[in-house]
């Protein structure tokens, strides 16, 4: 064996072995956190409750296929556990069963070779509490006979539903059968929705709130820890290299498609499970719908393309947008358009800080647009500028993109986003020359008592320095696949 060979084998079996080493990411949210999580919330929950959660149910995308499982995020934050046809209860206090005490119970899908064969592998009872740390587990089947009487509760507290899980290929114990199940032993049926008109109003006392669960979680999820904001900076991160890879791979005759599959292309090389949500990709007019997701158009020309996407890693989404020039430079209506949008984000940014508000930071940006608009005749008054600023400037991120919160004051280790745009479609009410320009510019901002902290910002944000990095040549353009009729 010559020296090169040995030294292929050589770099074959390392590989190998640092593939096996990490077989299995190590970065996930521990027990340790999940469980904080659910005695965070027990703190915060009215005396004499209890707090029920849904897994997310199985949706039917066609025939025998099913979409893609994604968790609900609430069980996912409380728990850890990925599987649907579970529910998960917290009490406010300890709660005694005989000689047993327990404030937490959970039910999940009992263990089943044949389904996991064809689905995949259940954790199961003995999984769930020797890798998620719960003390009390039973199989779905189990809650029929659940030790506890809920009337005897202030408060039973948990998400309104609706009955529109899919109907086919049930488990004996799966989310509908829980759910119905769970209903009848509060007797949420038997309440009435509203007063027949003209009959006298009786009030109906009842300890079923529908309402003040998702208060208590949103202030929980508004805030994040130091382990969940590891997890969002990397998710922001990655969706950052995506946007300059695309910058660098560019060129006039790129469709949206493979605009998109760029970006997403880029993620998986990063092990992201998913995109946090439809990858938006709008060429020129396109980009004018806000929530474009066909990604369709064959070639990009001369247009802006809008690109909105997101990496979710383990659970956490990104959300980051750029606008840029398809071949390279902006010409003179663009970079105008693309530098007014710029400045009211840089003024959005710098009221990104603890004590302010969404109010504050959408006020600073569209003060900048709608004046920007009127100087250049495109609006003849500063109340119609939001026919081109159609939406919001800011939200949460995390386990949703768009993240459970109260919007209330922001506080140090929130993380929001700061995204104004122009939409001019074809067709408006201004000179043509301007038709078909659509720019957003969008950064995860994590908030601190030091200042607004760039996630996302190491993708170039100014006209200047897109331009610059478009000149760059991406690694991607080594990859040439054939020509297909």
């Amino acid at each position: 064996m010559n020296i090169k060979n040995l030294l292929t084998v050589i770099t074959c079996l390392f590989i190998t072995a640092n593939f096996a080493q990490t077989d299995i990411p190590q970065d996930y949210l521990s027990s340790d956190f999940h469980k904080g999580r659910r005695e965070q919330l027990r703190k915060t929950m009215p005396a004499n409750s209890v707090a029920i959660f849904f897994a997310n149910p199985v949706r039917n995308r066609a025939n025998d296929v099913d979409y893609v499982y994604h968790q609900d995020p609430n069980f996912m934050y409380l728990t850890g556990y990925n599987e649907p046809n579970s529910m998960l209860l917290i009490f406010s206090e300890d709660q005694q069963k005989e000689d047993e005490t327990f404030n937490e119970i959970v039910y999940v899908q009992k263990k089943d070779p044949t389904k996991e064969l064809w689905y995949g592998r259940r954790l199961g009872v003995e999984g769930v509490a020797k890798q998620l740390g719960f003390s009390d587990v039973f199989n779905g089947e189990d809650f029929k006979d659940i030790p506890v009487d809920f009337s005897k509760f202030d408060k039973v507290l948990f998400k309104d539903f609706k009955n529109d899980v899919r109907d086919s290929k049930r488990d004996d114990a799966d989310l509908y059968s829980l759910i119905e199940q769970f209903k009848t032993k509060v007797s949420y049926e038997s309440l009435p929705s509203k007063i027949p008109a003209g009959e006298k109003i009786v009030e109906v006392k009842t300890n079923i709130d529908v309402k003040g669960l998702r208060t208590l979680m949103a202030s929980l999820r508004e805030i994040k820890t130091k382990d969940e904001l590891v997890l969002l900076k990397k998710a922001c991160e990655i969706s950052a290299v995506g946007q300059i890879e695309i910058m660098k791979a560019m060129h006039p005759d790129m469709s949206e498609a493979e605009i998109q599959g760029t970006h997403e292309f880029v993620y998986k090389k990063y092990n992201v499970e998913y995109e946090g949500y439809p990858s938006i990709v709008g060429v020129g007019n396109n980009g004018c719908v806000l929530h474009y997701i066909e990604n369709t158009k064959m070639s990009a020309g001369k247009e802006l393309v809008l690109m909105d996407l997101g990496a979710e890693y383990h659970g956490y989404t990104a959300d980051v947008t750029r606008t840029i020039p398809a071949n390279g430079k902006f010409n003179k209506e663009q970079k105008i358009i693309y530098d007014l949008v710029y400045a009211a984000q840089e003024a959005g940014i710098k009221e990104t800080v603890v004590g302010s508000s969404f109010g504050k930071i959408d006020k600073a940006g569209r003060n900048i647009i709608n004046q920007g608009l009127l100087d250049l005749g495109i609006i003849d008054t500063l109340a119609k500028g939001r026919r081109y600023f159609p939406h919001g400037t800011s939200h949460h991120i995390g386990l949703d993109v768009h993240d459970l919160s109260n919007r209330g004051e922001l506080k140090e280790n929130m993380i929001i986003t700061v995204e104004p745009g122009i939409y001019i479609p074809e067709g408006s009410s201004c000179d043509e020359k301007w038709w078909g320009i659509a720019v957003r510019i969008e950064d995860c901002i994590l908030i601190t008592k030091d200042g607004p902290i760039n996630f996302s910002g190491m993708a170039p944000r100014s006209s200047d320095d897109i331009e610059e990095m478009m000149k760059e040549e991406s690694i991607l353009n080594a990859f040439k696949l054939p020509i297909l009729d």
